[in-house]
């Protein structure tokens, strides 16, 4: 069932939206070569405590983790564990918090130190193909339209769209209706003011093709080449749509 937030309700979910991009700036200072996974994970944890609001991902249908930490040929859900962060590394960050009992859902993909023009490109054309699916969304609009725009933009850059994982509604669960895929589809749902989304594409520098490792968590690339993730909650209003996940709603 796809929910329509009240006024109360979308001040809440922009409250969480601005921890969670305050998370990511902590978290995003510290990524540097020679830390691990599980040392981001608990300064996220920490962070998100100290300003009085909880990880969303923490024990969310079992995983064990307050953010997903994923790693060069890792897609989304990597386990945050003892292995370092190397030189040349791409490290995707997805972070949700829930601030009295309301969700934000956010990632970002960094490089660490340098990489070749075909991973600089993944990781900006994976940026841009989130704000070219957000630059239709508005009152009316079809869901399938978002879809479109991002697949669009990504087959243009030779990059493979995951179609297992796609963006989601956000409210009183992390993941909610409607699902939002990353490519067309003949859902024709509208969008109408005050639903709030999730927007993410999952980008591939090689095919689309994914599996799941055995810690029943882990996505990654079939060919083993890497991919990018990139992810804002969004409210739909008349005109457009506001980003939660951003320091414009501070």
């Amino acid at each position: 069932m796809i929910s329509i937030k009240s006024n109360r309700e979308i001040e809440l979910m922009k409250h969480a939206g601005y921890i969670n991009y305050l998370t990511h700036q902590e978290v995003a200072k510290n990524i540097h070569p020679g830390i691990t996974t599980k040392e981001l994970n608990n300064i996220a944890h920490k962070f998100i405590l100290a300003h009085d609001a909880e990880p969303s991902f923490l024990g969310f249908e079992g995983y064990p983790a307050s953010i997903c930490i994923s790693v060069n040929d890792e897609v989304v859900h990597g386990i945050p564990s003892r292995r370092k962060i190397k030189e040349g590394d791409v490290v995707s960050i997805d972070i949700g918090v829930m601030y009295k009992g309301y969700h934000s859902d956010s990632a970002n993909t960094y490089i660490v130190g340098h990489a070749s023009k075909e991973v600089e490109g993944l990781v900006e054309n994976t940026k841009k193909a989130l704000y070219e699916g957000l630059s239709v969304i508005k009152d009316g609009v079809k869901i399938n339209e978002i879809g479109k725009k991002i697949e669009d933009y990504a087959t243009k850059n030779n990059l493979g769209v995951v179609r297992e994982l796609v963006g989601h509604g956000v409210g009183t669960s992390v993941h909610e209706d409607p699902d939002v895929p990353n490519y067309y589809t003949k859902d024709c749902t509208r969008l109408k003011s005050g639903m709030v989304i999730a927007v993410e594409p999952m980008l591939n520098l090689g095919s689309r093709h994914i599996y799941m490792e055995t810690d029943d968590w882990t996505i990654k690339t079939e060919d083993g080449l890497p991919s990018a993730h990139f992810e804002h909650t969004v409210l739909v209003t008349k005109d457009g749509y506001v980003i939660l996940t951003g320091d414009e709603v501070a």
